[in-house]
């Protein structure tokens, strides 16, 4: 029995530091020995932290207060919990970060064999091309990748554009430099058939990152995906536009856009347990510089049910604005994360990560507290992803003058829609304070 992500809570973030550059993965997995058992109850030391209705860690009733204990018969106090990222005022803060498509061509694949043949990672080593995400997400609680394509066997072979079927070492290093989960519903991802969603799945069972879009079974797709962060328990709801004209062998394989279900899946996880809902839309139009029709009719549904606590998007390959919609924050378009470098359009160069940090009020309710974003951009020779924030903290890895194009296409699209004015501002990480 492979690893369950869906329904099955670890936790992101316990054992992340700043400032040392190092990051160690927090996601502890309990299997099930066979197919079809249950899983095994966590541990103490992986159960998750009380719902905001439970008492705070060490609290005793019968016995006096003590530090962070409340007395017979109060209303527990939440244990401190100021999560990574900016400073929270509330008692309880978690960050989530999130970026673009993994989208990987062969071009792609080739740097990897260039780059392991330095690092001695045989036959293919991604991590040098997304190593300027470390940082960024060593200062999140949960960092959530987008894998747009399926992945072929260890050895492929691999395919580019129009099927992909890419080399699975891309999920290593997206695991290696600190993602914690993946969406994985796109327009591609049945490109290799149910065998290729099947094994892109099973990838990411392997490397320990849960995952949701697209199932390797019905059972699968019914269970609420829920991921536990130090302060929260966090759901993401994901689906797709389309299958690029396509079809799944099974109906429940790939979520499909339809904010109904998608309001359903928020409300069974909410029943499951979840403190927060995300919302991930992957649609729009290629190369856009605004939201589509459906877009933004779809995030607005979410939106407008009460149950999305914050909504984002990709597919359209460029950056896309970011809107507080009547309280609740959209990001329509993060670009792309990694892609081969298109001569005809440079917003397909381009990307967004984007970090929303959530706080818990008084009567218990979460929600965004701080949001910030950083454009970045794919540079080759070698092919590298390369923040263009304005602290560059990985440095100067595109020309100043490449730096400035990217900022003036990328900042006038996020806060076309009045980002800036509702708070949305660029994330500088190099001044996050160290937890």
């Amino acid at each position: 029995m492979g690893i369950r992500s869906n329904g099955f809570a670890f936790t992101a973030g316990a054992t992340r530091r700043t400032g040392s550059g190092i990051r160690m993965a927090a996601a502890v997995f309990l299997l099930a020995a066979v197919a079809g058992c249950a899983p095994v109850a966590p541990s103490p030391d992986t159960e998750a932290p009380p719902s905001s209705s439970d008492p705070a860690p060490g609290s005793a009733s019968g016995s006096p207060a003590g530090p962070g204990q409340t007395s017979p018969g109060a209303v527990p106090t939440p244990t401190p919990t100021p999560g990574l990222g900016a400073e929270c005022t509330a008692a309880r803060c978690f960050s989530l970060m999130v970026a673009g498509d993994l989208l990987v061509h062969p071009q792609l694949w080739t740097q990897a064999g260039a780059d392991a043949a330095v690092s001695g990672k045989m036959p293919l080593d991604f991590t040098p091309l997304l190593e300027g995400k470390r940082a960024y997400l060593d200062s999140a609680d949960l960092g959530i990748c987008h894998m747009e394509t399926p992945v072929a066997e260890t050895d492929g072979p691999y395919t580019g554009y129009p099927l992909f079927n890419v080399p699975p070492q891309i999920l290593t290093a997206a695991k290696d430099v600190g993602y914690d989960a993946c969406t994985t519903a796109s327009n591609h991802t049945v490109d290799a058939g149910t065998a290729g969603l099947n094994r892109t799945l099973g990838v990411l069972d392997a490397l320990g990152l849960p995952h949701t879009g697209s199932y390797a079974s019905e059972a699968d797709a019914a269970e609420p995906f829920i991921l536990q962060t130090p302060a929260a328990r966090v759901s993401v709801v994901e689906a797709t536009y389309g299958l690029n004209g396509m079809t799944a062998d099974f109906d429940w394989q790939v979520d499909l856009l339809d904010p109904a279900v998608m309001i359903a899946k928020a409300k069974a996880a909410r029943a499951a347990g979840a403190d927060v809902v995300v919302g991930a839309v992957h649609a729009g139009d290629e190369y856009a510089s605004v939201p589509n029709a459906q877009q933004i009719e779809v995030a607005h549904a979410l939106a407008d049910s009460g149950e999305f606590d914050f909504i984002y998007g990709h597919h359209s390959h460029s950056v896309l604005p970011i809107e507080n919609y009547n309280g609740t924050w959209i990001a329509y378009g993060l670009g792309n994360a990694v892609t081969e470098l298109s001569p005809w359009y440079d917003v397909n160069n381009e990307g967004l990560i984007l970090r929303a940090q959530f706080g818990q009020d008084d009567d218990g309710a979460w929600t965004v507290t701080d949001l910030a974003w950083a454009p970045s951009v794919i540079v080759r020779d070698p092919y590298r992803w390369c923040s263009v924030a304005a602290d560059l903290p990985q440095g100067a890895c595109a020309s100043p003058e490449h730096q400035a194009e990217v900022r003036a296409r990328t900042i006038p699209v996020v806060e076309s829609m009045g980002a800036a004015d509702a708070g949305a501002h660029e994330w500088l990480v190099s001044t996050d304070p160290l937890r």
